[in-house]
C-alpha cells in the first residue's frame, strides 16, 4: 500500500487520529496538507514530516467556517494541481450532560464542527473531484454514530449525521469514480478522550470495563484503517463504515 504522488488533505491533523494519519500517509509517500485550527501544532507536524524526508504543507482552518474550508481546498489545488484524498477528521467533544441539561451553545458548537464541517469538506472536495474525474473521501465518524451514547446528545447527533452523509454521498457519486467511506472508532487514546477523563476521572475504569480488549485504541490503529479505505486496494468499497472498537459494540 503506497501513496506516492498522492495529495492528501487531513483536517484536525495536528493531534490524535489526524496526526497519526498525517504521519502514516507521509511515510507511504503522500504529500500531506496538515489542516488544523491550531496552526502552531500543524506546523510542528509538517516540519517533522519534512525532517523525515516527506512532503507536507500546514494550513490553518476552522472547519466550521465555509470560507476557511474553501480557502483550504483552493490553496491545495493552486499549490499541487489536484486533491486525491480528503480526510474529514476534525472534531470536538460535548460537555457530557444529559439531554435536558445540554446547552444551546454546546449543541451549536459541536454540530458546527462535527457535522457541518464534514459537509463543507465533502461538498468542496467533491466539486474538485468532479473536475478531476476521481477522488476519495474518508470521514471520521464514531461508534457514537452507530449506537446509543448517553450524556452525549450533540456529539451522537453529529456522528450519526456523518454516517448518513457518507452513505448518501457515496451512492450519489459511485458511478463517477469517487468513493466515500467512514471509520467509526470506539474509545481512542486522544485529546477528546482526555477531555472526558479529566472531566470525570471515574470514567476511565468504567470505559475500559465495556471494551472486551480492555484497552483504548491507539490513534495509529485507526489511521491504518483510514489509509486502507483511501488506498487503491479498496477500489470496490464505498458507502461503508468500518467499526474499530475493540469489540465494544458486541
Amino acid at each position: 500500500m503506497h501513496f506516492k504522488n498522492k495529495i492528501v488533505i487531513i483536517t484536525g491533523a495536528a493531534s490524535g487520529i489526524g496526526k497519526a494519519c498525517a504521519f502514516q500517509f507521509a511515510k507511504k509517500g503522500a504529500t500531506v496538507v496538515v489542516a488544523d485550527i491550531n496552526l502552531e501544532n500543524a506546523q510542528k507536524i509538517a516540519d517533522e514530516i519534512v525532517t523525515n524526508q516527506g512532503n507536507a504543507l500546514p494550513i490553518k482552518v476552522n472547519v466550521a467556517k465555509f470560507t476557511d474550508v474553501e480557502k483550504l481546498i483552493n490553496t491545495t489545488v493552486a499549490e499541487f494541481g489536484k486533491i486525491d484524498i480528503m480526510i474529514n477528521n476534525a472534531g470536538i467533544g460535548p460537555s457530557y450532560l444529559k439531554t435536558h441539561e445540554a446547552t444551546l451553545r454546546d449543541w451549536d458548537r459541536v454540530i458546527s464542527v462535527n457535522q457541518t464541517g464534514v459537509f463543507y469538506g465533502m461538498k468542496l472536495a467533491l466539486q474538485q473531484f468532479l473536475i478531476q474525474g476521481y477522488g476519495n473521501i474518508v470521514n471520521v465518524a464514531s461508534l457514537a454514530g452507530l449506537k446509543a451514547s448517553s450524556h452525549n446528545i450533540s456529539y451522537s447527533a453529529s456522528k450519526f449525521a456523518v454516517v448518513g452523509m457518507t452513505k448518501s454521498a457515496a451512492m450519489e457519486y459511485a458511478s463517477q469514480n469517487i468513493r466515500i467511506n467512514a471509520v467509526c472508532p470506539g474509545y481512542t487514546a486522544s485529546p477528546l478522550l482526555d477531555q472526558l477523563r479529566n472531566t470525570k476521572p471515574e470514567m476511565d475504569a468504567k470505559l475500559k470495563s465495556v471494551i472486551p480488549m480492555k484497552r483504548y485504541a491507539k490513534p495509529d490503529e485507526i489511521a491504518a484503517a483510514v489509509l486502507w479505505l483511501a488506498s487503491d486496494e479498496t477500489q470496490f468499497i464505498t458507502g461503508q463504515t468500518i467499526t474499530l472498537d475493540g469489540g465494544t459494540s458486541l
